[in-house]
């Protein structure tokens, strides 16, 4: 019996990344407005203990990118995913 592929899966990854005292309070904020966007699959906050006053949010989309602009002054990125597991 063949498998269909996954079709949910998300084919772009969002990250958007802020330094700062209000890094992980302005990036929480800005994190309310992806789940009313077409195409989001969902999204985490981030921070790392070992570097203080970073934080970063990473989206899944499964289809175009919205028209958000991130937080002034954050620095952001977007990937294709090419596989999963």
């Amino acid at each position: 019996m063949e498998t269909a592929p996954h079709t949910a899966w998300p084919s772009t990854v969002w990250y958007v990344e802020l330094r700062g005292k209000e890094a992980e309070a302005t990036l929480r904020q800005w994190l309310e407005q992806l789940p009313g966007q077409a195409g989001f699959a969902g999204a985490e906050l981030l921070d790392s203990p070992a570097q203080p006053g970073l934080a970063l949010v990473a989206s899944h989309w499964s289809g175009p990118l919205p028209e958000l602009t991130p937080p002034a002054g954050a620095k952001h990125w977007t990937f294709r995913v090419l596989a999963q597991r």
